[in-house]
């Protein structure tokens, strides 16, 4: 094949036939991506990076000869392109494919056949994907430490009852969530997260969170009452919603039609805390392509809630939160390592003028 100038160059490396021909055929469709190669096992992928230099490559986690994870390995220090890993809807592959994020892959995805009936679906997300991974920025792993004691939240005078936290991602989210996670104390207000993660993979990730966070993370049930030191994190394919409860607020995971191309979507999500919670909430916006999140969080700061954005220095990409920004919708743009105490300070209701 001949490369098209202009257009991402995508390898797709995978041992079945039949996911070769799919991705081809669907990617094809965008104009802006070219497949330049189709490669069953990663010593052909290897000829072909040579001969096409790739700008993305989609590579399936279990291969014969040698396995995704190893050949990642292998790309990572070799050639580092970004890679978007493919996996099993199982609980192994899930692991796998969060273990593959730690290894520097930039995005994962369940893989698709000829038989899922939501396959075009599945595919515009492969496109975005695509897109977001050529923009992404490689970041050093973040340094995760912890910043305070059980109870400091309280000890710093903040009733946690009386508040709410949402927090929404994508693209380089994963880590960027458990920087944040691991950062907050464990009687922390509730939080409420979209990371865009697809349905099998989120288990996975919320037990992964909750093994480095002080406070207790699970992927949302179908609805839940939140309370201090709980973290729900939102379940792949369903929309997350925030609805008042009393004196609280009870969170319910709900089907519906994709919002800004995402299910779940952080729109849904910081539009609902704006409706429920108003100037009770803190929200916050992390790495990811696109404009997903960017309206809600504007009903947000218009409901008189705090928000931040993660600031392009530390982003893998700068989409989501600069759409935030040129809205009006944030407060303040700060650093990964600053946003934990940003948000304690936005709880403390310290006055801080706005950062650009």
């Amino acid at each position: 094949m001949t490369p098209v100038r202009n257009k991402i160059k995508v390898l797709i490396v995978d041992d079945s036939a039949l996911v070769r021909t799919i991705l081809s055929r669907e990617m094809a469709r965008d104009p802006e991506i070219e497949v330049v190669g189709a490669a069953s096992d990663a010593f052909e992928a290897r000829d072909m990076i040579i001969a096409y230099r790739p700008d993305v490559i989609t590579l399936d986690v279990e291969m014969p000869r040698m396995s995704g994870m190893e050949f990642l390995d292998r790309l990572m220090k070799h050639y580092p392109v970004p890679v978007i890993m493919f996996s099993t809807l199982t609980y192994a592959g899930a692991k796998l494919a969060l273990e593959a994020l730690d290894k520097g892959a930039v995005d994962v995805m369940h893989k698709p056949d000829h038989t899922s009936a939501g396959l075009h679906e599945v595919m515009d997300q492969l496109i975005d994907k695509v897109k977001a991974a050529h923009r992404a920025i490689r970041r050093p792993k973040p340094v995760l430490r912890g910043i305070g004691h059980p109870g400091s939240i309280r000890a710093r005078g903040v009733d946690p009852t009386r508040h709410l936290i949402a927090i929404g991602a994508s693209t380089g989210g994963t880590e960027a969530l458990t920087s944040i996670l691991t950062n907050m104390p464990e009687d922390s207000p509730p939080i409420v997260i979209v990371q865009h993660m697809p349905e099998g993979f989120t288990a996975a990730f919320a037990e992964r969170l909750n093994s480095k966070s002080p406070m207790r993370v699970i992927e949302a049930p179908e609805s839940i009452v939140l309370e201090p030191g709980l973290a729900v994190l939102a379940h792949g394919n369903y929309h997350l919603t925030v609805e008042r409860r009393g004196n609280g607020w009870l969170a319910r995971s709900r089907t519906g039609a994709l919002v800004c191309r995402h299910r779940p979507s952080v729109e849904v999500l910081f539009q609902s805390v704006a409706k429920a919670a108003g100037p009770a909430a803190v929200g916050v916006i992390l790495t990811g392509m696109g404009a997903d999140g960017a309206d809600g969080l504007l009903a947000m700061h218009q409901a008189g809630a705090a928000t931040i954005a993660q600031d392009e220095r530390s982003c893998v990409v700068f989409g989501m939160p600069k759409e935030a920004i040129q809205r009006g919708a944030v407060d303040r743009v700060l650093g990964l390592a600053n946003i934990p105490h940003g948000i304690i300070t936005s709880l403390t209701r310290a006055p801080a003028k706005a950062v650009r």
